[in-house]
């Protein structure tokens, strides 16, 4: 029989073990692409909320929908591209996000609202946005007279052949495929199958020439010189050029907008309907609008913003950059991929087989 003289002892042993439990709840997970949020700002969100925050990451909106396609649960925050979240209504996955609840979505510029994959801004809160571009090693290009403002870079053999195993492209189906169009003409946004085969030949045609296909060692290999030239994201170029200026290499990096026109990602904050703590991450994406939080991410990795009360406390010379913040008239020359329907996409995933399985 239990002694009384046992049960404070008992009672303690059991609260403890009750706080230790719903402190461990207090965890919010985000699946996140790599470097998308600054350490700093991060450990302020713990110490506001009195939470840790776990990440899991992925390179790849396709990546990251498959992922969830195939059962992976658990997720509160994800942060897909505007097609990614125009998919992920389409399958039900999302949870409306309560406005009440977000006293610093007013921060956001309305141009970046009411967007044609979530109107109303029921499901997503804009977060910062890339342009997908060239980057490249801006010394030996000058030495060797290569344009650095057309898709002709990646596409060319006339250009090619003197850059052979030294350019890398996204391992992306609708990115490469976004790129190749526009060099051709047409919009990224085209269902035409023809013009798809135009894409998919000038994409097989440059594939001899390039060394790799990849979503984020680029940047590492655009800073060290083992690439003078890649197809990749602005804020991964950016990445790239600070690393080789702090580890000064002999060369400068450089980025620009190829003048065809190309892709523009706007990146959002949305709330998986599984997840199993909506209120933090409620509290997680209003802490993310405030101006300070917002601008860090831009002067960390050269990410463009949304949010005006961000704007006066980034960098002036990322502010100022064409290529991370487009002019308007620069706007005007960029286009967001949508989301296709099924039979579309088992075109282009046949197409996008036949590219990464051809040897030459």
């Amino acid at each position: 029989m239990m002694q009384l003289s046992s049960l404070p002892t008992l009672t303690a042993l059991l609260l403890a073990l009750l706080g230790t439990t719903a402190r461990a709840e207090d965890v919010l997970h985000l699946y996140n692409w790599n470097t998308y949020l600054s350490e700093s700002a991060l450990a302020r969100f713990e110490e506001r909320c009195k939470c840790k925050v776990k990440q899991d990451y992925y390179s790849d909106n396709e990546e990251m929908l498959a992922k969830l396609e195939a059962g992976a649960t658990g997720y509160d925050i994800l942060v897909p591209t505007g097609n990614a979240v125009e998919s992920l209504i389409r399958r039900g996955a999302l949870r409306p996000i309560d406005h009440t609840k977000l006293p610093h979505l007013t921060n956001i510029k309305p141009e970046y609202l009411n967007t044609w994959f979530d109107p109303a801004n029921r499901y997503s809160v804009p977060y910062a946005y890339t342009v997908t571009l060239l980057g490249y090693n801006a010394t030996r290009l000058a030495e060797l007279k290569l344009p650095t403002n057309s898709w002709a870079l990646i596409f060319e053999p006339e250009y090619l052949e003197k850059m052979r195993g030294k350019v890398s492209v996204l391992n992306s189906q609708r990115e490469l495929f976004g790129a190749a169009l526009r060099y051709l003409g047409y919009s990224v946004q085209t269902t035409d199958p023809q013009q798809w085969e135009k894409a998919k030949q000038l994409i097989l045609r440059a594939k001899p020439y390039w060394a790799t296909f990849s979503n984020s060692t680029y940047i590492k290999d655009l800073a060290i010189g083992n690439l003078w030239v890649a197809h990749g994201y602005s804020s991964d170029m950016f990445r790239a050029r600070e690393d080789a200026r702090e580890a000064k290499r002999p060369f400068e990096i450089g980025f620009a907008t190829p003048q065809e026109g190309a892709v523009l990602a706007l990146d959002n904050w949305v709330i998986h309907k599984d997840g199993p703590r909506p209120d933090l991450a409620l509290r997680f994406i209003d802490f993310m609008l405030e101006g300070d939080n917002a601008a860090e991410l831009s002067n960390l990795i050269g990410a463009g913003n949304p949010n005006a009360a961000a704007q006066a406390l980034i960098r002036p010379d990322i502010a100022a950059d064409p290529s991370i913040f487009p002019t308007a008239a620069g706007f005007r020359n960029l286009e967001m991929l949508r989301d296709h329907e099924a039979r579309h996409r088992r075109i282009l995933s046949r197409m996008w087989t036949e590219v990464k399985v051809r040897n030459q």
